[in-house]
Parts: structure tokens; sequence; C-alpha cells
């Protein structure tokens, strides 16, 4: 006897989905443990949209941060958009088969977003997705999969949310 059908697991990146590159002021690059002490002393959150966690949760999926912010995600990110603490995605040190699969365009986290899946339905939402991850996805995955890029200049839009809505209701 099937058990209950298990949520689609949503993978979620923070540069360019949820802060888009887009504004006038110039992107900074340092890590988020690097920022000053403060409330606001992180420039980047001012970019961030509150309403994103209340739109993320009506997607009924399991959120998890795929982001090279890891942690910290948890601690800058989720409480200015409402969301509770998330899993972490850890990132494995770079390999041999790493490089090259990047050199034949495979994007870095797409293993181990599989790996993580383990066969479970999952959405990724990055700004950096190509034809080559899915593909790849698609020949290596067992479950279904949307692998959504994002464009960094403007971060998820209604016209997303409306797409992951249309897939996870599929």
């Amino acid at each position: 006897m099937a058990g209950p059908a298990q949520r689609p697991l949503l993978f979620l990146d923070v540069d360019g989905p949820l802060i888009p590159f887009g504004s006038a002021e110039p992107y900074p690059t340092y890590r988020t443990s690097a920022a000053p002490a403060g409330d606001d002393a992180h420039p980047l959150l001012a970019r961030l949209d509150p309403g994103h966690g209340a739109r993320l949760a009506l997607l009924s999926c399991d959120l998890v941060w795929a982001t090279t912010w890891t942690a910290d995600a948890n601690e800058w990110i989720s409480p200015r958009i409402g969301l509770p603490l998330l899993p972490v995605v850890t990132w494995p040190e770079p390999s041999a088969i790493d490089e090259r699969d990047e050199r034949r365009g495979l994007h870095w986290k797409t293993r181990t977003l599989v790996g993580w899946a383990a066969g479970r339905p999952f959405i990724w939402v990055d700004d950096e997705i190509t034809g080559t991850d899915r593909a790849w996805v698609s020949a290596h995955h067992r479950g279904r999969a949307l692998l959504h890029r994002v464009d960094a200049s403007r971060g998820l839009t209604g016209a997303d949310y409306a797409t992951l809505g249309e897939w996870r209701r599929a």
C-alpha cells in the first residue's frame, strides 16, 4: 500500500531570486558573515520583498535554502520575509567530477540538489539554471522536477509565482 504523497521540495537561491541584482546601488561582494553588526548593517537586505515569505508558503512545498548564504539565510533572510528556520543544503567541496561538469555547462549545484531530493518531486528556483541542468535532471532524477530560472535583475515576480503554482497544481 502506498503512503501519502510527499510535498515537493522547493530549493531556493537567495542572490537573484530574492535579492535582485537590478538596483541603482552596486551589488556588494563580501560574504554575509563579514557584514558589520546591526539590524540594517547588510546593504542587500533593503532589496528583499517581505511578501515573498507568504507567497512561497502558499506553494505548499517544503522550502530548503539552496544558496551560498548557507545557514546565514536563516538568520538574515527568513525573519525578514516571514519564514521559519529552513533546512539548508550543505555544499560539498569541489571535485574533479564537478570541474568536468562545469566544463560541460552543468551548474555546480545540480548534482547535490538531485541527491538531496532523493527521488522526491522538487522545484529549484535560481538565476543560473540552464538547459544543460534541465537535461541532466531529466536523465538522473526519477521524480518530477521544475528547474525555474529567475531573471536576476528583477528577482521573483508574479509571473514566476504563477509558473511555480501551475507546476505545483499539475
